[in-house]
């Protein structure tokens, strides 16, 4: 069993940047295509930026391209979620996932095998 844990959310203006982290135990992410989704309330989960193993296949929504930046170190089997300029509309529940050795990343998140518990990210207008 893997277990992810994501930090870094919180409540940030308009413009402004956060970074989130998702640190795995249990087992190495090195052979896990790791992948970043969001849900707003009331809406369903979608795939925001997606990175395979060896960070040779990355992926992103339209809606986060040239603002997101997704990245991971394996030797501390941490995954990253860098965001700036964000918008009120970015206002959602962001979770990490892991997908076992498969490319490039997947958008749907069933495909997925593990999923962390989630942190709050809050944009203000």
């Amino acid at each position: 069993q893997m277990q992810l844990v994501e930090s870094g959310g919180g409540l940030v203006q308009a413009g402004g940047s956060l970074r989130l982290s998702c640190a795995a135990s249990g087992r190495t992410i090195s052979s896990y295509t790791m992948g970043w989704f969001r849900q707003a309330s009331g809406k369903e989960r979608e795939f925001v930026a997606g990175i395979t193993w060896g960070s040779g296949t990355i992926n992103y929504a339209d809606a986060v391209k040239g603002r997101f930046t997704i990245s991971r170190d394996n030797a501390k089997n941490t995954v990253y979620l860098q965001m700036n300029s964000l918008k009120p509309e970015d206002t959602a529940v962001y979770y990490c996932a892991a997908d076992f050795l498969r490319a490039p990343p997947q958008k749907l998140p069933g495909e997925y095998d593990y999923w962390g518990q989630g942190t709050q990210v809050t944009v203000s207008s």
